[in-house]
């Protein structure tokens, strides 16, 4: 009960933070319509005691008082649906804003590589969906407390002994909150099929996959996957609904037994003259508006419930989003760097596993240098990176820049000074202007400078073929989208990398795997200008990973990684001399290419 009380009040919160006269308009609606109901009962009673009595005028106030009451109760509630309508779209935007937060608004991306996140995530979005629902359960249980208020008190006035017919709603009050818990426990353990399920509906059905699951016939295996995972999925949430649905009925039907009972004790008591016809059609009434009530109750709390554990998600998943900070946070970064980046004795293992991805890694990046990570699939060269952008933190050791802990550099104080781009490099399906200008916001309809970017990026010859140049929509997202092949995308992000045009790190992340080696040559070429010239500005290192070791060459320091830890450090021709693990695959590369 307590994660509902207080998932109600967030959810009202939601709403007034919305829009605070339609929450009031719609609470009036709702509590005049549910109220209506009990006073309805009150009218048709004095109204037929009025009839029998030949009472004509009071009979005829009483009649209009009726359809007053009825026209209250059967529309005021459809009137305040035009009310929490609009308010749930307001605050599903306000929902979804919180989970776009939640997603990507972190410091660190560590929390996305668990399960159990992922799962939670699962959930909230699906649940996210039903706030037009969860408002109308918040505006209708107002009005339904203040129903079962009038409806003791008219019951009391009749007879003391009918304040039972109310309590007799405790049960299913209490099978209904047992069957939502149920229901909410088989939704969590079964997030994880119903993701799997998910994500393989959405492999089969983007165009970005159409050929691959072509080529190797994949669409009955796929199929196969998804009806296996949904199955299981399924078989959960069946087996739970199922059992709530019977344990709801055995709480309905004890409130049923209790109703039969209060009409039949009224019954009595008018054939020995102590209550008139009246009293029995007030009972009548009441007692099938208590048992609607005890519905509404059940179905209300049940939705509401289900919001409060919702939004008890969200509280769940902000503490796994939550970084600790063991030091303050009090440090800015240097305007330009002066020693450089160095890492000592830096570990790191993902969350829920148990092996190390790198261990004991010491370096020093010179400030204005420019460094190659290489090393086989697996060495641990994007998670190294990834630790330099401040995505993921050490398990242990340290990483100073300039001296600085990186960990007191506030994340995104950092980030500003960083430029980055990555090997799953985004495909934003925006315009191609928008696709570039996006490395540095502030600039984004800097036409001039989105085209330097795209220069400096080799990128030029992909403008140059869209007909529409920057103003070109691009994705298949759009009917007048255009879609460009893998190398003309990664061109763009490269232009968006080299947006900011003074950060203390660019860093490089397989920038060219999708150009030919010629082309990433040209490229390389262009980094080693604009190496030189970050050094000189801002003593600036310009970082980056490739398996081509004829462009790697350039660098003047180069890091050999092999199983997460660093096995070599030099220039080429150092490397080249010691005949150790560079040199060998230096020279099976270049073999390959003779």
């Amino acid at each position: 009960m307590r994660t509902t009380l207080i998932g109600s009040w967030r959810l009202l919160a939601i709403s007034w933070r919305a829009d605070r006269r339609k929450t009031l308009a719609a609470t009036g609606l709702m509590v005049a319509g549910t109220v209506g109901g009990p006073l309805l009962a009150l009218m048709l009673g004095l109204m037929t005691d009025a009839v029998i009595s030949g009472h004509v005028t009071a009979a005829v106030w009483y009649g209009i008082a009726v359809a007053a009451l009825a026209v209250v109760s059967l529309t005021f509630a459809h009137f305040a649906h035009i009310f929490y309508t609009e308010l749930a779209e307001l605050a599903e935007l306000e929902v979804v804003r919180d989970l776009i937060l939640l997603t990507n608004g972190s410091e660190g991306i560590e929390h996305q590589e668990r399960a159990e996140y992922a799962d939670e995530l699962t959930v909230l979005h699906r649940e996210s969906r039903g706030l037009i629902g969860a408002l109308e359960s918040l505006f209708g249980i107002l009005g339904l407390v203040l129903a079962v208020v009038f409806t003791a008190f008219l019951l009391a006035a009749l007879n003391p002994v009918l304040l039972l017919l109310p309590i007799a709603a405790v049960p299913p009050l209490l099978c209904g909150r047992w069957a939502e818990s149920r229901i909410d426990r088989a939704k969590t353990d079964t997030a994880t099929p119903t993701r799997i399920a998910l994500n393989l509906f959405r492999l089969s059905t983007s165009a970005r996959f159409a050929g691959e699951l072509r080529v190797f016939r994949l669409r009955d295996e796929l199929r196969r996957r998804h009806l296996r995972e949904w199955e299981r999925a399924s078989r959960g949430l069946v087996r739970s609904y199922g059992r709530a649905a019977a344990v709801r009925t055995l709480g309905q039907v004890i409130f049923g037994l209790a109703y039969v009972a209060a009409v039949l004790l009224v019954v009595r008591e008018t054939i020995a003259g102590r209550r008139s016809i009246g009293d029995v059609v007030t009972v009548i009434v009441l007692a099938t508006q208590v048992n609607q009530q005890v519905t509404a109750a059940v179905t209300l709390l049940a939705t509401l419930q289900r919001m409060g554990s919702m939004l008890r998600r969200f509280d769940f998943v902000r503490k796994l989003v939550a970084v600790d900070h063991p030091v303050p946070v009090d440090q800015a970064p240097p305007e330009r760097l002066s020693s450089g980046i160095t890492l000592t004795e830096v570990s790191f293992t993902y969350p829920g596993t148990g092996e190390p991805v790198l261990t004991d890694v010491s370096l020093s990046l010179p400030a204005g240098a420019s460094v190659a990570i290489v090393g086989e699939n697996g060495a641990g060269k994007t998670t190294l990176v990834k630790l330099l952008c401040g995505l993921y933190r050490p398990t242990t050791g340290q990483i100073l820049v300039d001296g600085i802990d990186l960990r007191r550099i506030p994340a995104e104080s950092w980030r500003e000074h960083l430029a980055a781009g990555f090997q799953d490099f985004v495909r934003f399906e925006l315009l191609a202007g928008q696709v570039v200008g996006l490395g540095d916001v502030p600039r984004i309809g800097d036409d001039g400078a989105i085209a330097d970017a795209l220069d400096r990026a080799q990128g030029s010859d992909v403008l140059r073929q869209l007909e529409q140049g920057l103003d070109t929509q691009l994705g298949k997202s759009y009917t007048e989208g255009t879609e460009l092949s893998g190398g003309q995308w990664q061109k763009l992000a490269l232009g968006r990398a080299l947006m900011r045009e003074n950060p203390l790190l660019l860093v490089l992340d397989e920038p060219t795997s999708a150009l030919d080696p010629q082309a990433e040559h040209r490229l390389f070429e262009s980094y080693a200008q604009q190496a030189e010239q970050l050094r000189a500005g801002t003593g600036a290192i310009t970082l980056f990973v490739s398996h081509r070791f004829s462009t790697v060459r350039m660098a003047d320091l180069i890091i050999v990684l092999r199983d997460g830890r660093v096995v070599e450090t030099g220039s080429h021709d150092e490397l080249m001399r010691r005949g150790e693990l560079y040199y060998d695959l230096f020279s099976l590369q270049a073999r390959a290419y003779r």
